[in-house]
Order: structure tokens, then sequence, then C-alpha cells
């Protein structure tokens, strides 16, 4: 229970954190505008962030809650593509009403210079958990090419959702990200579709490929 608790709180800090950086803007957001926001106090802030700076690498947790949130509205009659295509375009959605540009830019930068585990990468967080079912569904149902391993497809799908955030933030934003996914996303996911024939063709074309594994 303590453990719930203090999760719980630890969630409430950093949605408090982010909701007043789109609003506030960083800079003019202090310690004591998110802990009154958040209901917690000093003590429970410091107790899980040293500082501000400290709450950047908490967007993993919003994303999270997110897909918390989705799960259980997704469509169960949808097949996998679809699936993933609608959670992208939710979470995308979300980037664009609610997360500063600024700062999504700032977290890609410290995840780049950050030593050891990375956010982003943490194989336990919902995200991963929620891609790799659907993606093992999808492939049990033949929905999904089975020529690549569940691992291999959610890699591929993470690494394209970075990539179309990493450009939105190269680009300052000068597009909506959730409109321009909806045309990219589908293009990508097309090439995970069952399709024997193809498979079959592109598992001899690029057999010397080695694929990265990371998801046990």
């Amino acid at each position: 229970m303590p453990n719930k608790t203090g999760a719980t709180t630890k969630a409430r800090l950093a949605e408090s954190a982010w909701k007043l950086f789109y609003e506030k803007g960083y800079e003019n957001t202090t310690i004591e505008d998110i802990v009154d926001d958040s209901g917690t106090s000093k003590g429970s802030f410091y107790h899980y962030f040293k500082g501000k700076d400290d709450l950047l690498g908490t967007l993993s947790m919003l994303f999270d809650a997110k897909y918390e949130e989705l799960k259980s509205v997704m469509d169960p009659a949808s097949d996998a593509v679809e699936k993933l295509i609608f959670l992208n375009h939710e979470l995308f959605t979300m980037i664009d009403n609610s997360i500063s540009l600024d700062l999504l830019s700032r977290l890609f930068s410290s995840q780049l210079t950050t030593r050891g585990e990375k956010s982003l990468l943490d194989r336990n967080r919902t995200y991963f958990k929620l891609l790799w079912k659907i993606i093992k569904e999808g492939q049990e149902k033949e929905e999904l090419r089975t020529d690549l391993s569940v691992n291999e497809i959610v890699d591929s799908y993470a690494m394209f959702e970075r990539a179309l955030m990493y450009d939105w933030c190269l680009c300052n934003g000068k597009y909506a990200l959730a409109r321009y996914s909806d045309q990219m996303m589908p293009m990508f996911l097309e090439g995970f579709r069952a399709d024997r024939k193809n498979n079959q063709k592109n598992n001899q074309k690029y057999k010397h490929i080695s694929y990265k594994t990371t998801i046990a």
C-alpha cells in the first residue's frame, strides 16, 4: 500500500508540473505552484525530485497514464494496425494540446546525455507492455506478419513514434503533430500487415539483417 500511495503522489506532482509548464511556461512555474496544484507538500516534492529539472524525465509517466485511459476505450473489434493508429493519434493529439514543444525538445536532449536507464526506453512502462500485447494478439489472429518477432515490431513502432516527435521538435512545431502522423503512421504500419507472399520475399531479401531485440 505505501508503494501505491507513493506512486500516486509522484504521478500527481508530475501531472501538475506538466500542466503548469504548458500554461505558465517552465521558467515561470515554481515548485510552490506545483505543490499547491497537486495538493501535496514540499516534503513530498523533495522526496521524489531534487528540483524542477528532475521533472523533465517524468513525461513518460504522463504518456503511460494516457495509455491506461486509452486501454479501456480502445475498440476490441479493431485489428492490430487500427489499434496502434488509434493509440498514436490520441497520444499525439495530447502532445499537440498540452505538452510544451520546448520541454519535449529538452526531454529528448536530456535523454541523449543521460547515462544508464533512459525513461523513454524503460521496458517496464505501460506503453511497451500494451504495444507488446496488441502486436502479439495481432500475430496470433494472423493480422500481422510473423517473419518478424513481436519485439522487433514493437521496437520499430516505438522508434518511428520517437522519430516523428523528434522531427516535430526539430521543425519547431511548424505543423500539427497528430495530423502529420495521421498521414505517416498508417503507411508505416501497412508494412507489418500479414501478407505471406510479400513477407517471404522480404524475408529472403533482408535475411542478412540482424534486428535488435530489446524486450524479453
